[in-house]
Formats: C-alpha cells, structure tokens, sequence
C-alpha cells in the first residue's frame, strides 16, 4: 500500500506545489523517488517526530498542505500531545500516514505494533480516520483526502485485502464498500486484515452460512447507514481489525448500533484483547496466535448462530 500512496503523493504533488511530505528519517527506499523528483516539497525531520509534527502544523498554518510519514506508532503514540494540540486544536492541513498498520512490523515487538491508533486517533476532534483495506483503496482515499481540509490519519498496511477493484468502483470517503452478499451475518472489517474475511467467509458458505461483508476503510467519519443496515438485514454483526478490541472499529460500531437503537441479532469482535503482545513474528502468524485470523472469524460467526441467531432461508435449505 505504501508505494501506492506514494505513487499518488507524486500525482497530487505534480499538480499542487504546496503538497509537501515530511518523513521521520526513514523509507529511503519508498520515498527516494518523490525526494528525488520534488527536492523541495520534501523534508528529513530525522529521528524526532514531535518536532517533525510540529513542523508540519506550522507549514500547514502557512498554507502548505503537509503530509507527515512514519511506522505507524511513531507519529501517533511518541508524539500524541503535538497531533493533538498543534494539528487538531488548529484543524491543520496535515494528513499523518502511518506505514505498517497492526502487526505489519511484526518481527520488531511490541514497539513497532500499531494496536492502539484507531482507538486514540477517533477520538481526537477534527481528525478523520482512514485504514485502507487495497492498494487501490489507498490510492483513492489519498486523492478523497486531499479534496477536505484539515487533520487527517491514514493507516497503511504492508498487506492487502486481495480483492481486484470492480469496473467502475472506487473508494469513498465515509462510504463502506460492500465485498460479497449475505444475509446471515455482516463481517465488518478495516484494513487488509478483510482477508482474514474473506477467507473465513469462504469456509462458511460451505457450511450454508452466507456472510455479508463490508470494507469500512473509514472509522472517522463512519458509515452508520451500512452498520444500521447491518443490523436490520442480517442475522448479527461480527466486526474485525488488527487493533485492541476497545476503542477501534469495535467501538465505532457498537456505539452507533446504541445511538440508533438499531437491534442486532448478535455482536461480536474478533481483535487485539487487552493485552500487550509478547511474541515476534510475521502478520500472519501473530493474527494465529492473538486471534484475529480466518478461523477466529469464522468460529465467532459459528459460536454467535448457535447460540440461537437464525439463519436465512437459503442457508436453512442449503
């Protein structure tokens, strides 16, 4: 996903000089080809991202639209007062990306864990919330994003959900995407973790389960018709995210089904526990162990329907 963000920084900066990026010493690899090409639209703050952050509020304030980047728990955790107090306070013209959403710096530890962002980053007033769940996605929300003004967080992954972009679908702002049709359960995912969906998804049409899924790359501002719809067109609503079940998309969605007293048939979450993960690894073995992978969804869809959620006429006859 990051090089296309990338890709589409340099199309955004091609056309508008004050587009600048703000890198906190690293992706030298992925970034040497905006460097290169926009040597004056492009910064190095070094190893220091509250000043780097800082920076990028105060260019913004002088009428740059800035874009802040590094591994996802460093310009987010490491400099929250800044984000909070010179971005959001100010409603700047920042958008912080953050590369390797979740476990995508798995071998790293905990340090490099991003499980806590949604959460913190939804709460913050004027920011909106963006984790792509495609490479196309990705491109289409940097594009959205530069269309609004002020704060933004765009969570990037190193995987991808695996699902090709339809003829003339793209990605909107505060619009879910529906994936695959269902009617026994929704499956409501953000970021590339929708694999993990899409898979399960799979294993349990076999079993004459059909699960609705929706790829909810915003969680600020939220597509409360989608999770409303959710509620009253199927049997339940599981949601998933590679972050801490408290706070993140879990939350999102539990608040607006109670906001709008919208019945839902059963809720459950398939995320993080509140816990701090102790093992290295890739993505995808840490989604095993912590329970966030394909047969953690399905297995909360199955234990959810026997508890006595019924199922549609097409799965009952399947």
């Amino acid at each position: 996903m990051r090089d296309a963000f990338i890709e589409t920084l340099c199309e955004l900066a091609a056309q508008d000089p004050r587009v600048v990026l703000i890198t906190g010493d690293l992706g030298y690899g992925v970034l040497t080809k905006f460097a290169e090409r926009f040597p004056n639209q492009f910064v190095n703050a070094g190893v220091a991202e509250q000043n780097m952050t800082s920076i990028a509020a105060g260019m913004a304030l002088s009428g740059w639209r800035v874009y802040t980047y590094s591994i996802a728990n460093f310009p987010t955790l490491r400099c929250l007062e800044q984000v909070r107090n010179d971005i959001c306070y100010h409603d700047c013209d920042v958008t912080i990306v953050a590369v390797g959403g979740g476990f995508s710096y798995g071998q790293l530890g905990m340090s490099h864990f991003a499980t806590e962002d949604l959460a913190i980053m939804r709460a913050l007033p004027n920011m909106r919330v963006v984790a792509p769940t495609e490479k196309w996605e990705a491109q289409d929300l940097t594009r959205e994003l530069a269309k609004t003004k002020g704060p933004a967080y765009l969570r990037i992954d190193k995987d991808t959900g695996g699902v090709a972009r339809r003829e003339g679908e793209r990605a909107v702002l505060g619009k879910a995407r529906r994936v695959r049709e269902g009617a026994d359960a929704t499956i409501i995912a953000t970021g590339a973790i929708l694999r993990e969906a899409l898979i399960a998804s799979e294993r349990l049409a076999a079993q004459g389960v059909q699960c609705r899924i929706e790829a909810m790359h915003t969680i600020k501002p939220l597509d409360e018709d989608a999770i409303v719809a959710a509620a009253r067109e199927t049997g339940g609503i599981v949601t998933l995210e590679e972050h801490s079940r408290i706070g993140g998309l879990k939350g999102a969605v539990a608040e607006t089904l109670l906001t709008h007293g919208a019945r839902v048939g059963f809720f459950r979450s398939v995320a993080l526990d509140d816990q701090y993960p102790t093992i290295v690894g890739d993505q995808s073995y840490l989604r095993a162990r912590y329970g966030m992978d394909a047969a953690a969804v399905e297995a909360a869809v199955m234990s959810a329907l026997s508890t006595g959620a019924p199922l549609t006429k097409m799965a009952q006859s399947a």
